[in-house]
């Protein structure tokens, strides 16, 4: 999460480095008491799913396909579904009990059923008969997927690591600290029936922390990229409390949602929106913040002489083109995460005005317009606690104080008496049977190695 877009920050003066430290660490334990509290305890909840079926390992053997018979039940001229994939499919049991038999499947048909060829690996399900425990019947369910994930997985590590060095070393942890937090707290949390928007801050803040000093390292450019994104976290989630409440969305807008309330009734789905809300704006709001702490950081080192207005102002500049295409991407990620969804709008035959105002449209739009406003919110509060911490940092160093004070007036008349000299080296302009001789380039000032900047 998030990107290094500086040089190394330079360490910043003992007087500010305390004050940062006041004001950092407290938040940061205050964090952890808070996730220790809401750490769930006892075991994941059960849920009312059923019991498991037994899932194994295959391997396609032989493909035999048959013309399907028809359908009486159908009406005449209705299409039958999955027409022409009918016929059985042999796979050799991998793993379980039945290692290394070979079992007769049917081939698999319906919607999003897999298309089997020789050599697939895939995931086989027994099916018992509740009746008679002695006959079953085997299913393939689906391909494995396992090899060309771990494939993909370290492609994208090497990737990362031949490009940024220990900087993406330390990235690559950083990733996988937020999915531990994710998965061994937030998650359980909120299964557990603990309020998810509680959660969610609580655990937001803790990966916040975690990545950010992983992934930047402990300096005050970091520090103060870590209060810019906790003051935005706590601002958008006060954002979708309030826009959530004002359109009295209920959560109850995805199919998703739906299926959920069912296995685990004590969701709080309205509280779960909200943590999707802020959970989906972290990421963004961390590269906003690191971007802008980083670019206070080398406008100051470029040119010292820039007062915290100054700074304020031209790194500000900097965030209105960042926010720019940001927004873009945030709208563009989660139209991207509904695209069925969207093309359900393109079929329905309701008035706009009618489709927009739905809920399961309506809590898209809430979403994406709250994570803007916070990510619009975290600019100008990361870049002006930004200016602050830089300005003071070179009011205690001695040569940015040096470089913006004003340069010595020299005397006029010094400046006059320089201007009027006769120039050395040259013969006297009075006599006019001399003849001068040839004059270059080095002899037309009276002191060729000389500066104006001694005298003026």
């Amino acid at each position: 999460m998030g990107s290094d877009h500086a040089r190394p920050a330079p360490s910043a003066p003992p007087r500010v480095r305390r004050i940062l430290v006041m004001t950092v660490v407290p938040l940061f334990v205050a964090t952890v008491i808070a996730a220790v509290l809401l750490w769930p305890r006892g075991g994941s909840p059960q849920s009312d799913g059923g019991a498991d079926v037994p899932r194994y390992s295959g391997t396609v053997t032989r493909v035999v396909m048959e013309p399907c018979p028809p359908s009486p039940s159908s009406p005449e001229g209705t299409p039958r579904v999955g027409d022409g994939r009918c016929g059985t499919v042999d796979v050799r049991v991998d793993d379980g009990p039945s290692a290394g038999q070979q079992v007769e499947t049917p081939v698999p048909d319906g919607p999003g059923a897999p298309r089997v060829e020789v050599g697939d690996e895939v995931i086989l399900v027994e099916l018992t008969d509740p009746t008679d425990p002695t006959i079953s019947n085997w299913n393939v369910a689906e391909h494995q997927r396992g090899t060309p994930m771990l494939w993909l997985a370290v492609v994208f590590a090497a990737a990362i690591v031949a490009f940024g060095r220990w900087r993406g070393l330390a990235a690559l942890a950083g990733l996988a600290a937020s999915f531990a937090i994710l998965l061994t707290f937030v998650l359980p949390g909120i299964g557990a029936g603990k309020s998810p928007l509680l959660v969610a801050v609580v655990g937001a803040a803790l990966i916040m922390f975690v990545v950010l000093y992983l992934t930047h390292g402990v300096s005050a450019q970091t520090s103060v990229a870590v209060l810019g994104t906790l003051g935005s976290l706590v601002l958008t989630g006060v954002l979708a409390t309030v826009a959530t409440a004002a359109t009295h969305l209920t959560g109850f807008g995805s199919e998703e949602a739906t299926t959920l309330s069912m296995f685990q009734g004590d969701v709080d789905l309205h509280g779960l929106l909200l943590a999707g809300i802020i959970i989906g704006s972290l990421g963004v709001l961390d590269d906003v913040t690191v971007t802008q702490a980083a670019t206070v950081t080398e406008l100051a080192h470029a040119n010292p002489g820039l007062t915290r207005l100054q700074l304020y102002r031209a790194a500000t500049r900097v965030g209105r083109a960042h926010i720019a295409s940001t927004v873009n991407t945030i709208v563009l990620a989660y139209a991207g995460a509904s695209l069925p969804l969207l093309l359900l709008l393109t079929a329905d035959a309701r008035p706009i005005g009618q489709i927009l105002t739905s809920e399961f449209l309506a809590q898209e739009i809430v979403r994406s317009a709250v994570a803007t406003l916070g990510l619009i919110a975290a600019v100008p509060l990361t870049t002006g606690l930004a200016a602050v911490v830089t300005a003071a940092g070179r009011t205690d160093a001695t040569s940015p104080a040096d470089a913006s004070a004003p340069r010595p007036q020299t005397d006029r008349a010094e400046a006059l008496a320089a201007l009027i000299s006769p120039r050395t080296g040259h013969p006297d302009e009075s006599d006019p049977t001399r003849t001068p001789p040839p004059s270059t380039a080095a002899d037309r000032w009276p002191e060729p190695n000389r500066s104006t900047d001694t005298t003026w």
